[in-house]
């Protein structure tokens, strides 16, 4: 039993991620004293920006003092942007913002990739010096370690986040929040805070002024979706990961070209459960509490092409980088040339935002070819316009595996793993182990082949069942959830498996 300083102190092994007990109880506690003052709009968005700023701290320990900073500064420069009277004011405050976020997530984030190109570059040996630590050590008397920089939990996600408020502001499409609380809990709203969605300005601002109502049918809905997300990072995702996937990606070499190739299938299964399923649960969390995120996953796995997938999978970065990068850019005003240039360069800087390492860039590289490959294609097709079931079925299955052969440098540790997968499948199939590699991880694959039956299905069925269960009366829906929790609960791992976009 933790003593009650415990509760309070930050934790790395107790983190309060939606795989946990710590985060229920965290989030039960906020249920309780919220049911209590939510009729009070100020004091209930003051309390949910404290209770979020808690739920970083035990998530993500000191590092929630920057949080604190890019929620003040993106507030005032906000403020400036919108009351400043001459453009170039104006123009200042959008500089700043875009600056100061850019700056920090760089900082934290491609320090390394930066120092080691250059070193390769130039012969150098560079170290990477963590200055943040030095000052505090040298200023404060702490013993921080100089020589690393950990990435903050979701900085990827928030300063994208304050990005497009300040942006949005310039362009005149929503105005500043009216108390600095109220903005930060637009930055900090707990759900979505680690992992996304990316939540727009627009989207988000106005609900913090709306009194809350929750009806019986959001009320499943949301219960439906928690419960549909731990099932699928749990029961799916956490399962086929520690008892195939990481194994062979650990080490391609030791594993055939099939387990190689089943590996990579599984892992682009693991990726998706492991992402919509935390976009569910945040997503059915922020309804609890009145609050609607946006969708953020559509069947991406059946996209009929590159640029369909785009539209499907992470809707809420693939539009802010359409919005915030790739229309600013010229989008596809300027010809056809500088339409494919724009389409690589937000590609390529997509790819470099999940990860500080050239796998990533060769990643996004490789989805914006297959977007401007499509492009070219569907202009001569002579089966583009066709909807005959055969012709989308070869779509969504030329999609699929294009997707899933991207993910072998999303996914390896080093350019030479991913070579090595590579070649074990080109080279080392070794086609006669196939029965007893399928019989020797039966569970393994009876789950992978459920997990991509249940994507595949027909949408209509899905939605069938979500609609039973919002129909069902309390007592049906408390004895569904104990019986899934139990059966979720029977996957475990007794590791901590955090949520893959934790790292991005």
């Amino acid at each position: 039993m933790p003593s009650l300083p415990d509760i309070f102190l930050y934790n790395p092994e107790k983190p309060l991620i939606f795989t946990q007990l710590y985060f229920w109880i965290f989030y039960f506690l906020v249920l309780v004293v919220y049911s209590v003052i939510y009729r009070e709009r100020a004091l209930r968005n003051a309390f949910l920006f404290a209770a979020s700023l808690f739920f970083y701290w035990k998530t993500s320990g000191l590092f929630f003092l920057l949080l604190v900073f890019s929620t003040v500064s993106d507030y005032y420069l906000g403020n400036l942007i919108y009351r400043a009277k001459h453009r170039g004011w104006k123009k200042f405050g959008v500089f700043m913002s875009v600056f100061i976020n850019l700056f920090m997530l760089s900082y934290f984030k491609y320090t390394y990739l930066f120092v080691d190109t250059i070193n390769n570059l130039f012969n150098l040996n560079l170290e990477v010096v963590n200055h943040l630590a030095l000052w505090s050590n040298q200023l404060t008397g702490t013993h921080f370690d100089i020589t690393a920089i950990i990435l903050p939990v979701g900085i990827s996600f928030y300063t994208f986040q304050t990005i497009s408020y300040t942006v949005d502001i310039y362009r005149g499409k929503v105005d500043p929040v009216r108390h600095i609380l109220d903005f930060g809990f637009y930055v900090s709203f707990f759900p979505q805070l680690v992992a996304g969605p990316i939540v727009r300005a627009s989207e988000f601002i106005p609900q913090l002024y709306k009194r809350y109502h929750l009806t019986r049918e959001a009320f499943g809905y949301a219960l439906f979706l928690i419960l549909k997300g731990l099932f699928k990072k749990i029961f799916i995702g956490d399962y086929i990961a520690v008892n195939f996937i990481d194994r062979i990606f650990a080490n391609p070499v030791e594993f055939s070209g099939f387990e190689n190739l089943m590996a990579l299938y599984g892992y682009s299964l693991q990726v998706y459960v492991d992402f919509s399923g935390y976009t569910d649960i945040a997503t059915g969390v922020a309804l609890l509490l009145g609050f609607r995120l946006p969708v953020n996953f559509n069947s991406p796995y059946k996209a009929t092409s590159v640029a369909n997938f785009w539209k499907r999978w992470h809707i809420s970065l693939s539009s802010w980088l359409r919005d915030y990068l790739y229309i600013p850019l010229g989008g596809n005003r300027k010809g056809r040339i500088r339409t494919d240039v724009n389409l690589m360069i937000t590609m390529l800087l997509g790819g470099l935002w999940h990860g500080a390492s050239w796998q990533f860039m060769v990643w996004g590289g490789l989805n914006g070819i297959g977007i401007v490959v499509y492009k070219l294609w569907s202009k001569i097709s002579p089966y583009e316009k066709s909807n005959h079931w055969l012709v989308r079925l070869w779509k969504i299955f030329l999609t699929f595996n294009f997707i899933t052969f991207t993910r072998i440098w999303f996914r390896s540790e080093s350019m030479e793993k991913a070579n090595q997968l590579m070649q074990q499948v080109a080279h080392e199939f070794n086609a006669g182990i196939i029965p007893d590699v399928l019989w020797s991880y039966r569970l393994v694959f009876m789950v992978m082949a459920l997990g991509y039956v249940t994507h595949w299905i027909p949408s209509k069925w899905k939605l069938s069942l979500l609609n039973g269960f919002i129909g069902t009366a309390v007592w049906v829906k408390v004895v569904i959830t104990v019986l899934v929790v139990f059966i979720i609960y029977q996957a475990y791992s007794a590791d901590l498996q955090p949520f893959i976009y934790f790292q991005f």
